[in-house]
């Protein structure tokens, strides 16, 4: 692999062919090594790349998988994806080659994620160790099927973390309503929080909102689209899953004070001009002025689901209501909020059981 010194800017330089996926031969050049041993090293790891072989760089493939993705997710599942391998999987393999990492290199990665403190004694979620290690998989399923690797060593090394949080914050609606009260009244706030504990949707489905998305005739809100601000940009993107697309019916209060909030607005002026950011710090000023305890934005959408089992609504009408993909989502969510409804179905079937005996003995008498 010869490589080249640049006399006039004094730099080293590559240039070689290779094969690409077509099959066609193409020239490659690259320019600005400041050491021959820089220019080798880059052509190496391209050439790697290109021929696709095992015994590649950790950070090689990570180059490619993200590459591939890039046409296949979405860009916030495609950033939040980048920032989890450059901050906890990157560092710790990107100079192994792919080939050579064994599930007691797995293991003592998952060592390290598990037993990590910060400096007032927060380690991270079981359900962030669970994405962790999921992305970890990922990219090693994604080399046994593209790239020749033999095995995923995740596989043997097993998991770590848990797919669901053991305990769900939501709020009862006397907390919601003590946390209300405290918010200035007839505020973009006070409309805000009302909507997310109401309507059960998503906070970016909730900024992405236009005009035009409600109908004050039939007290329905049209969820189309999401938003999410990135580097600096407001980006709207269809919701989360194809279910998500969906219309929510307001309870009348709702629609009377939104009705007076978006009177004279243009169709498609976003309905609320609020930042994540702004309602993030109201929803923690408010919770220490109204003494409730602290809780997510999105486990606002938690104690929508709540509020819903607790009034008996089926679980077919919550995932349609909250865009879940399906009803097994909902249950496996919230099935943790249905036991106590165990003693109100046993009481109803033994009443309904007393009743039939009540019949039967009426008639044979």
């Amino acid at each position: 692999m010869p490589v080249y010194f640049d006399k006039q800017s004094k730099t080293w330089y590559c240039k070689f062919y290779y094969t690409d996926y077509t099959g066609a031969r193409k020239q490659k050049k690259k320019r600005g090594f400041k050491l021959q041993r820089e220019a080798k090293e880059w052509e190496h790891i391209f050439l790697l790349q290109k021929q696709g072989r095992p015994d590649m760089g950790f950070s090689s493939l990570y180059s490619l998988y993200m590459e591939d993705m890039t046409h296949r997710l979405r860009q916030s599942t495609l950033s939040s994806k980048a920032h989890l391998f450059r901050t906890k999987i990157l560092p710790y393999f990107e100079k192994l080659p792919v080939n050579e990492i064994q599930a007691s290199n797995i293991r003592q990665w998952q060592n390290k994620m598990t037993s990590y403190r910060t400096p007032d004694g927060k380690g991270y979620s079981q359900t962030y160790l669970k994405a962790m290690n999921n992305q970890l998989s990922a990219i090693f399923n994604y080399a046994v099927k593209y790239y020749c690797l033999p095995s995923n060593p995740c596989h043997t090394a097993g998991s770590i973390g848990r797919k669901k949080a053991s305990e769900m914050d939501f709020w009862t609606q006397n907390e919601f309503f003590a946390f209300w009260k405290s918010l200035p009244e007839h505020s973009e706030l006070s409309l805000v929080f009302s909507l997310l504990y109401y309507s059960g949707m998503r906070i970016g489905e909730l900024l992405a909102l236009e005009t035009k998305d409600f109908h004050p005739t039939t007290g329905v809100i049209s969820i189309t689209k999401t938003l999410r601000r990135y580097k600096g940009e407001n980006i709207v993107t269809p919701p989360k899953t194809p279910k998500g697309v969906r219309e929510i019916r307001l309870p009348e209060f709702l629609v009377k004070n939104l009705k007076k909030y978006v009177f004279g607005r243009d169709i498609s002026e976003r309905i609320f001009s609020c930042s994540r950011h702004t309602i993030d710090r109201a929803m923690q000023k408010h919770c220490f002025l109204s003494g409730v305890k602290k809780i997510r934005i999105h486990d606002l959408r938690h104690s929508n689901a709540s509020l819903l089992i607790e009034m008996g609504i089926s679980p077919v009408l919550i995932a349609e209501r909250l865009g879940h993909e399906n009803v097994e989502t909902t249950l496996n969510t919230y099935s943790h909020l249905y036991p106590g409804k165990q003693d109100e179905i046993a009481v109803q079937m033994q009443k309904l059981h007393e009743i039939l005996q009540e019949k039967q003995f009426q008639s044979s008498t």
